[in-house]
């Protein structure tokens, strides 16, 4: 059976379950199973919400009613909204609570009954959330996910999308292999996620107690998952959470059927359901947000440092037609990077030409309606230039302002608690994105390329994108990411 033609005949009739279903990449898949096979039987999507009516609105507002849907909505019609009530089932939920939070003991009697795929991509990604808000969502989601998997009995295969990024700072190749319980980054003995829970709750306990406020409580929850990680040699609660929730899947699944999916750094769609579709400011578009506005002058980074990035649409085809290889040839070891470092790599270098070229040619317009003017960004290679950069930079005038504070009866005390704030906020996140500034490993990508040679050896004319090779990074980012970017600010 060939590979590409049957990934519309593998959808068919199918009963899956999403979850995480407000999301950028859960939205992608929907779209994308929707309209290459409006046939499919029914997707359940499991969204955040205390009961059915607040799921339905964040369903109708924040899924369907995205730009990202308006190719399905021409495709289908005036029966756009009846396709939508007869294929999609919206479940509140929570994956943080034993069985995902599921209430309606009937709906949960049906989906346990019909479901045959489920995809895991409920997240919190930010790279310092909470402690307790990453263990519930990354690490525990993960486990109510695969208990709920084991409860049904029709089930084909759990797909669990973490990240490439579980495995810290390590340099060199990077292998798809499996995370053990317990196993550490940096060899220190007695990681238990049991332990990571207690801890957590006894840390939120102990706040709670001591009368903390709510923003008290939030910073230090922040620094604990922070520290956390950092004690086992993970360089932030995201990763070190995504990396437990891996170490839960691997020991709880037994028999399961589960492949699980690492994308890199996601960016806009590269041409499905059309170029540059995006939504929030991720990883990287901070930078250029920032860098457009006028706003980042000088820039820390490995200048040949590689930027691994994969356009959503890429990581959507891939967990699709993962799903169809399984189908043909079952295997229970199947991890799949998916990226562009191994085959087509970009470098901070050519990131910073690009942007200066776009905004060169296409100034951002700021609010008063005039033009920024960019130019070529300070680079500075290695944490003690840029230190010196910022301690001469702010830190004197600091300094002095807090002196002058002093001498004049606090003054000056809003303007220096400000700066103060802002300092330690930049200072805040180069710490946390450090590690992605100077990152030097390659992931591999073997699995991905045998699912690609597959399905080039029975189609050559397949426009199914899963080879990093063929995107033109220049392209991409002159012609499709920078304008959809711009576009998705400025709405």
């Amino acid at each position: 059976m060939d590979k590409c033609s049957s990934a519309m005949e593998f959808l068919e009739n199918k009963n899956i379950l999403i979850t995480g279903a407000t999301g950028f990449l859960a939205k992608i898949l929907v779209e994308k199973i929707l309209r290459v096979q409006p046939n499919v039987k029914k997707l359940y999507l499991l969204l955040r919400a205390a009961n059915e009516s607040t799921a339905l609105e964040r369903f109708h507002n924040e899924v369907i009613g995205k730009d990202l849907f308006q190719v399905l909505k021409k495709m289908w019609g005036g029966d756009f909204d009846t396709m939508i009530s007869e294929k999609v089932c919206v479940v509140p939920g929570e994956v943080s609570l034993s069985e995902m939070g599921l209430k309606d003991s009937n709906l949960v009697a049906e989906m346990k009954n019909q479901v045959e795929l489920i995809v895991n991509l409920a997240a919190t990604t930010k790279f310092d959330e909470r402690y307790d808000v990453t263990v519930g969502t990354n690490t525990l989601g993960a486990k109510h996910v695969v208990s709920f998997a084991k409860q049904c009995p029709n089930l084909k295969l759990l797909v669990h999308v973490s990240t490439a990024y579980v495995s810290g700072e390590r340099g060199g190749l990077i292998l798809e292999t499996p995370y053990k319980l317990g196993e550490s980054l940096n060899g220190i003995q007695g990681l238990d996620i049991a332990t990571e829970q207690k801890v957590m709750e006894e840390k939120l306990e102990q706040l709670e107690e001591n009368g903390a406020t709510k923003e008290a409580i939030t910073l230090a929850m922040k620094d604990f998952g922070l520290e956390r990680a950092k004690m086992y040699g993970w360089p932030n609660t995201y990763v070190f959470t995504k990396a437990m929730g891996e170490m839960m899947v691997n020991d709880l699944k037994d028999n399961l059927p589960v492949i699980i999916i690492r994308p890199t750094i996601v960016t806009s769609t590269y041409s499905e359901p059309f170029p540059g579709w995006i939504e929030g400011i991720r990883t990287i578009d901070s930078l250029i947000v920032g860098y457009a506005k006028g706003k980042l002058t000088c820039f820390l980074a490995g200048i040949n440092s590689i930027v691994d990035l994969v356009p959503a649409d890429m990581v959507v085809n891939t967990i699709i037609m993962a799903m169809v290889a399984h189908e043909l040839q079952p295997s229970d070891k199947a991890i799949y990077h998916v990226g562009s470092s191994a085959r087509n790599s970009m470098r901070y270098i050519d990131f910073q030409r690009f942007n200066y070229q776009y905004f060169t040619k296409k100034p951002w317009i700021n609010k008063e309606g005039n033009a920024v003017k960019v130019g070529k960004v300070t680079v500075y290679n290695n944490m003690a230039s840029f230190q010196r950069y910022m301690n001469i930079r702010y830190l004197c005038l600091l300094k002095g302002l807090e002196f002058a504070n002093k001498a004049f009866c606090h003054s000056f005390q809003d303007k220096y608690v400000d700066m103060k704030r802002k300092f330690n906020l930049v200072m805040r996140l180069i710490q946390l994105y450090r590690p992605y500034l100077f990152f030097n490993a390659i992931f591999d990508d073997t699995n991905v390329e045998r699912l690609r040679m597959d399905i080039e050896k029975k189609d050559r004319e397949s426009e199914t994108l899963l080879d990093p090779k063929e995107i033109n990074w220049e392209d991409y980012f002159m012609n499709v990411h920078l304008p959809g970017l711009v576009k998705h600010v400025f709405k």
